[in-house]
C-alpha cells in the first residue's frame, strides 16, 4: 500500500517539475530565426495590430531574443528590436547564419573568445571592449565570431547588436585593438634580458614578437625601434602605438612598451620581471616617458 505521505510527496514533486518545465519553456532563448514567408513584418508589440517597424524578406536571418509564448518572438532585425509572428519564422538555438554585427559591450575590459560555446572551453583570443564583430552564427546563447584570424564563440551577454562598421575609418584602430589583445595573452610571462619569446621576453623582444604576429618587422633594441614607424605626440596615442621611456642611460631611450589605452601600457617590466600593465599618466613612467611611434598605418 502506498502511504498518504508518499502520495503527497509525489504530488508536490510533480508540481515542482511542472513549474520548472514551464519556467524553462518561457525563458529567453537566443537563436537564429529564418523568415519562411515572402515577407514578414517586424512590429513594436507582439500583436497583428502593432506598429510596423520594418519588413524582412523571405530567407532573411534575424536574431531571436525571446519566445514570448503567445505566438510571437521578440527579435532583433538590422539593429531594430521588435516582434515577429512565430507562424512565419523557423527558429534554431544552434545555427550558422549571418546575423549582422555585434559590439563587445564590457565597460572597457576584454571579452574571452572560447573554442566552443561555453565557459568550460579554452580561451582562444581576448577581444577588447568596443570591438565590432561580424556575427556568423549562434549556439545556445553564444555567438560564433572570427577575430584576429581565429574563429570561436563569445557570450551573448556581452554583445550588443550594432551596425556594420566603416572599414575605411576603423581598420587602423581595429588592428591596434588586435595588437593589444594579442599582447595581453602574454601577461605574466617572465622578463629575461635578451628574451625573444614566447616563454620569456625583454622589453624590445616583447614588442618585436607581438608585432611579428601581425606581419610587421621591428628592430631588435628599444633605441633601434625609434627608427620604426612614425612619430606621434602623447595626446595622439592610440592602442597599439609603441611608447618609449628613458632613465639611467646615455642612450636615447632605455625601455619600450605598447600603449593599450586609458593612459596604460603593456610591457616586459624590470620592476617585477614579467609582462605586466602599468600606468603612464602618473608615477614613475609619467616622469620618464619620452617618445611614441605608430607602426600601423
Amino acid at each position: 500500500m502506498i502511504k498518504p505521505s508518499h502520495l503527497l510527496r509525489a504530488a508536490v514533486l510533480g508540481t515542482v517539475f511542472t513549474a520548472m518545465f514551464t519556467v524553462g519553456a518561457s525563458a529567453a532563448t537566443l537563436g537564429a530565426g529564418t523568415v519562411t514567408a515572402d515577407a514578414l513584418r517586424l512590429r513594436d508589440t507582439p500583436a497583428a495590430e502593432g506598429e510596423i517597424l520594418a519588413t524582412a524578406s523571405g530567407g532573411t536571418s534575424v536574431v531571436v531574443l525571446e519566445d514570448t509564448g503567445n505566438g510571437w518572438y521578440k527579435v532583433n532585425f538590422n539593429t531594430v528590436e521588435g516582434y515577429m509572428s512565430s507562424e512565419y519564422l523557423t527558429v534554431s538555438t544552434t545555427a550558422d547564419a549571418a546575423l549582422g554585427y555585434g559590439l563587445v559591450d564590457t565597460d572597457g575590459s576584454s571579452l574571452n573568445m572560447r573554442a566552443a560555446a561555453g565557459t568550460n572551453y579554452d580561451t582562444v583570443a581576448s577581444i577588447p571592449g568596443g570591438t565590432v564583430l561580424e556575427l556568423e552564427g549562434v549556439d545556445n546563447g553564444w555567438y560564433k565570431v572570427t577575430y584576429s584570424g581565429k574563429t570561436g564563440y563569445v557570450s551573448s551577454d556581452y554583445i550588443t547588436i550594432t551596425t556594420e562598421p566603416d572599414v575605411t575609418e576603423t581598420a587602423s584602430s581595429d588592428l591596434g585593438a588586435q595588437i593589444v589583445a594579442y599582447a595581453e595573452e602574454y601577461l605574466g610571462t617572465p622578463y629575461v634580458l635578451g628574451g625573444n619569446g614566447p616563454n620569456q621576453f625583454d622589453c624590445s623582444g616583447f614588442t618585436k614578437y607581438v608585432y611579428s604576429h601581425f606581419g610587421y618587422t621591428l628592430n631588435r633594441t628599444a633605441t633601434d625601434q625609434l627608427q620604426n614607424g612614425v612619430s606621434v605626440s602623447k595626446d595622439e596615442l592610440q592602442p597599439g602605438d609603441l611608447v618609449f621611456f628613458k632613465y639611467r642611460t646615455s642612450k636615447p631611450v632605455s625601455h619600450v612598451g605598447i600603449y593599450i589605452g586609458n593612459g596604460e601600457f603593456i610591457h616586459a617590466s624590470t620592476n617585477r620581471y614579467l609582462v605586466q600593465i602599468d600606468q603612464m599618466e602618473s608615477g614613475h613612467y609619467a616622469n620618464v616617458y619620452v617618445y611614441a611611434r605608430r607602426i600601423i598605418g
